[in-house]
């Protein structure tokens, strides 16, 4: 254990109770800003057909950074500290899921899965699955070039457009099909039994719970009922080229985004037995450095290895409680845009050596 944890640990309760405090106006003020702007947005886009193709593909590409915002604040609601109580996180949290194609509640199980397990990889490897060094060596050189081409920034758009567009429709549908054919073959083997108590039986890969199943029902219904007002309104192919471009920008994006908070060089990569919550936060996330209208795009996610130093530190808290701690914060991986896409190599990790390794460096060593 290094030195700056020792100390990040012996303040860590401190730096809770000084920044995890949420404040509804400045939460509020967050929402109107980005589902304005959006609205309007959409707004000209629809108006832009007749104008210019080139102004529709600018307007697109600005829907998608608001769209990557909501999303954002969306991930803060799951934390429940945008605002002060949990009936408007849930309430606001719900209301961003529809916009972002995502059923908040079930994305915000998972992600607290990846909080609470942050830098043990042997629980928790990030979106893209990362493969041990061992893994992508058993695999033939076909399937390396998939999976390299998997990670890669060009097929970002595509892995956003499954993300928020295919994944969370095709899994509900699934479900919902199969939850059909458990009840109707239920019902013939136990008529008298109530549809209820079938249901209570049926168990999903999908969701864990009632609930879970609940918000993905209410949030496609929600968000099919407004696609339809919208192909209405703008008419079908123009309304579906739009939304799909920009959601597929957007997730893709956000993975990007997600992926080079934790995949950087040499980035901790603990496994179950010598895994540790504090070092996870500090030496397996890094400390994105964002010119100033990015940051408000992504609600400061940037600075990352606070929000995994306590997930309970609203997005508007992150940057006073970096700077004045900063000083803690020492050894934190730092990147600037300029260095993400060589933060994006580092794609295998080394169970041996506990780090995140690039492909090269594999290479490098399989040589040796």
């Amino acid at each position: 254990m290094t030195a700056s944890i020792v100390r990040i640990r012996a303040q860590k309760r401190d730096i809770i109770q000084q920044y995890a405090n949420s404040n509804d106006l400045r939460a509020f003020t967050q929402i109107l800003t980005t589902f304005g702007p959006l609205g309007l947005l959409w707004w000209v886009a629809a108006l832009s057909g007749g104008v210019s193709v080139w102004l529709t593909l600018t307007i697109i590409v600005l829907i998608s950074l608001l769209t990557l915002r909501v999303f954002a604040l969306m991930h803060e609601c799951g934390h429940g500290t945008l605002f002060r109580t949990q009936r408007l996180n849930r309430a606001f949290g719900f209301l961003l899921g529809v916009a972002a194609g995502m059923p908040q509640y079930v994305w915000s199980q998972h992600h607290s899965f990846h909080h609470a397990h942050n830098g043990n990889w042997e629980k928790y490897r990030g979106p893209y699955t990362t493969l041990s060094v061992d893994e992508y060596a058993a695999l033939t050189a076909r399937r390396q070039t998939l999976y390299r081409w998997k990670c890669s920034i060009a097929c970002a758009p595509i892995a956003g457009f499954i993300y928020l567009i295919f994944n969370p429709r095709f899994t509900w549908l699934k479900g919902n099909i199969a939850l059909a054919g458990h009840l109707v073959h239920e019902k013939l083997v136990k008529p008298t039994e109530s549809l209820r108590t079938h249901a209570a039986s049926f168990r999903s890969r999908y969701w864990k719970s009632a609930k879970e199943y609940r918000h993905m029902w209410w949030n496609n219904a929600v968000l099919l009922g407004a696609c339809a007002l919208m192909c209405y309104a703008l008419g079908p192919s123009r309304f579906f080229a739009i939304y799909v471009l920009s959601l597929s920008l957007a997730g893709g994006a956000g993975i990007l985004l997600f992926t080079v908070q934790h995949n950087f060089r040499h980035s901790y990569a603990s496994d179950e037995e010598h895994w540790d919550h504090d070092a996870g936060a500090i030496e397996g996330t890094s400390f994105l450095i964002l010119p100033a209208w990015l940051n408000w795009i992504t609600a400061n996610i940037g600075y990352h290895h606070v929000h995994h130093l306590s997930a309970r530190i609203p997005n508007y808290r992150l940057v006073s409680c970096h700077n004045e701690y900063q000083h803690l914060f020492s050894d934190v991986a730092r990147l600037r845009l300029a260095q993400v896409p060589g933060a994006l190599q580092y794609i295998l990790w080394d169970v041996r050596a506990r780090r995140l390794i690039s492909v090269a460096e594999y290479r490098h060593s399989s040589v040796a």
